[in-house]
């Protein structure tokens, strides 16, 4: 299996990195092209030179089994025209989109309504193995061929196949909401330090008790409200604070912006349709 990544940014930088340190990647041949000289020199350096440098989009197409995309959503249309042939010599070829906005359609108005086409909306934990990836596709790809491909993203996190008018609402959950979760962290970690407690140690602390936190949900049968109320002895320091938080309108502010976020996408995703 040959896998070309166009773009090894962030977020392709990371999902190239989590894969090719997985046993998914044993015998799999990585191909990655940038423009940007820095990012090639970064995928050889974390993949430990098990990629191989393609100079341009097309060669790297006319090579690869499946090919990731990882480009912003503004330059896209360039790399999808640059590409659009080979997708149309080979109809076995699946085409891998994370742009934000980007549709399954949009992307079939260049490479072809009869190219083998699936989105996916990752996000960057995938660096440390623990991403969370929606995965939807085209009526062209086969079970056999999304199971390829969503073994990649199985490999460094969870992956879960979604129909792709969720894809908005997959980015205020998880594509997104790393970046909220990082804010409340960092709360933490100034609230700690401004108490006594030094930064680094503090920062330790805080990020421990989110990813317990985080394994209590993914991995207990009780409901999420159910985990807080445990959590909450009467007249104790927490429910003390779980109350000032309530005041304060953390729950709203937390759906505000989560909600902010699907707005955009459904906004930037009308805009592209529109052009």
């Amino acid at each position: 299996m040959i896998i070309g990544f166009i773009g090894t940014g962030n977020m392709g930088g990371a999902i190239l990195e989590g894969f090719s340190s997985s046993k998914a990647s044993e015998g799999c041949k990585l191909l990655v092209c940038n423009l940007n000289e820095d990012h090639n020199e970064w995928a050889l350096e974390r993949t430990g030179g098990r990629c191989e440098i393609v100079e341009g989009n097309r060669s790297l197409c006319e090579r690869s089994d499946i090919v990731i995309i990882g480009v912003k959503p503004q330059v896209i249309d360039g790399v999808l025209g640059e590409i659009a042939e080979v997708f149309g010599e080979n109809k076995d070829r699946i085409l891998v989109s994370m742009a934000a906005g980007i549709s399954i359609d949009h992307i079939s108005k260049f490479v072809g309504a009869d190219s083998k086409i699936i989105r996916i909306m990752p996000n960057t934990p995938a660096m440390v193995g623990e991403a969370m990836t929606a995965v939807c596709r085209n009526r062209l790809v086969d079970d056999d061929e999304f199971h390829q491909v969503k073994e990649i993203f199985d490999s460094i996190g969870k992956a879960e196949e979604i129909d792709e008018k969720l894809i908005d609402c997959v980015i205020g959950v998880s594509g997104s909401s790393p970046a909220y979760t990082y804010m409340y962290i960092e709360a933490l970690v100034k609230a700690a330090a401004s108490n006594g407690m030094d930064e680094e140690k503090a920062r330790v602390f805080a990020a421990q008790a989110v990813l317990g936190a985080a394994k209590m949900v993914l991995e207990s049968e009780e409901s999420i409200e159910q985990l807080r109320i445990n959590v909450c002895s009467p007249g104790g320091t927490t429910i003390e604070a779980v109350n000032k938080l309530f005041d304060n309108g953390f729950m709203e502010d937390v759906y505000e912006g989560f909600q902010a976020a699907v707005d955009k996408s459904i906004a930037m995703t009308k805009a592209k349709e529109e052009a």
